[in-house]
């Protein structure tokens, strides 16, 4: 007895323009091919001339002609097709399908032809949906938080904003900063003059601007104090006018830097403040500013919270596994933990006869 498929089954006949080379659409040696059929196993994709086929269940097929769209509109702006934009392409398309994608209707297309700067023939763009919403929040708003794991792109998209708006003319100066706090080292306890000890905290922020701006203009602009590098102490009693300024690291900030730092904004200025909750080198027993700050603003108009996950890292693929694999430790444990606590808590109570 022949078994009926469970899904209606669904053919797509997709023509490719003469103006798409297949070879673009289709990646060197069929690389971005690969990276379709593996995404949709149970789908048939056959490529004769400039016609794409596509047979299996209606909403694969669907999505599939959605993403050769998609592909076609992202190549025809001149933007390059990788296996990662592919990949993120799909994630964005089913996230729609799901009801978990954009609202407002953003695609795929939207999402990685927006650019953001150009330098030395690279383009600087958002990769996944939260970072294009990253993006026009800081456009749309006077203090944005990007809080998210490493590698998502926080700080590189801030400064890349940043850039554009010097270039622009929209503000007069970048201001740089971060405070000097890492994984239980001190600045006293580090050799050399007060640079040397500051330079390794902001020598990450010095590296992202040589990708963007001609690194023979840096040192002349620093000179001039269109841009500034600086740690977070040298902050303090001073109002920024007419800047775009990004607090880096802001998870390792006290409530009081926080308080400080926030109040620095002067006229016609705009702030971006950066960080990772789950990786606070903070002394023990001190709150973080960044945790605090999202129950103390939550709400206040003009200030913005964009959230980033591991769905959002842009650096190897590995990185995000193991983001995703220490949140399912840290959760698991937390519960242990809050366990053991509560059978100590129960042993204290009985030895006191309660």
């Amino acid at each position: 007895m022949t078994q009926t498929p469970t899904h209606p089954q669904a053919r797509a006949q997709i023509r490719i323009p003469a103006a798409h080379p297949m070879v673009m659409l289709l990646g060197s040696g069929d690389s971005l091919l690969r990276v379709i059929e593996e995404a949709f196993p149970a789908a048939d994709i056959h490529v004769r001339g400039n016609e794409i086929s596509a047979t299996g269940e209606a909403a694969d097929v669907a999505l599939i002609q959605r993403l050769f769209d998609e592909m076609m509109l992202v190549l025809r702006t001149g933007a390059p097709m990788t296996e990662d934009a592919v990949e993120r392409s799909i994630a964005m398309l089913r996230a729609a399908g799901t009801g978990e994608g954009d609202p407002q209707g953003e695609t795929p297309a939207e999402v990685l032809t927006q650019n953001i700067l150009s330098n030395r023939g690279r383009t600087i763009r958002p990769k996944t949906l939260n970072q294009k919403r990253y993006v026009d929040a800081i456009d749309q708003h006077t203090i944005v938080f990007g809080i998210g794991p490493a590698g998502t792109g926080k700080t590189y998209l801030a400064m890349a904003k940043a850039v554009q708006a010097l270039q622009a003319k929209q503000v007069s100066r970048i201001i740089l900063t971060r405070p000097a706090v890492e994984a239980g080292e001190r600045l006293g306890f580090l050799p050399g003059t007060l640079f040397d000890k500051i330079d390794p905290y902001l020598r990450p922020l010095y590296d992202a601007l040589h990708d963007m701006l001609d690194p023979d203009s840096i040192p002349r602009l620093m000179a001039a104090g269109t841009i500034e590098v600086a740690p977070l102490a040298y902050m303090r009693g001073r109002t920024l006018n007419d800047a775009f300024i990004i607090l880096d690291e802001a998870q390792n900030t006290s409530a009081e830097q926080m308080k400080m730092f926030l109040t620095r904004l002067g006229f016609d200025s705009k702030i971006v403040i950066t960080g990772d909750i789950t990786q606070v080198d903070l002394p023990s027993g001190t709150k973080s500013g960044l945790r605090q700050v999202q129950e103390i603003l939550d709400g206040v108009e003009d200030v913005h919270f964009s959230r980033l996950t591991s769905q959002d890292v842009v650096r190897h693929k590995l990185v995000g596994r193991i983001v995703d694999a220490y949140e399912k430790y840290d959760s698991r444990n937390g519960q242990q933990d809050g366990q053991a606590d509560g059978r100590e808590d129960g042993r204290r109570d009985r030895r006191k006869g309660k």
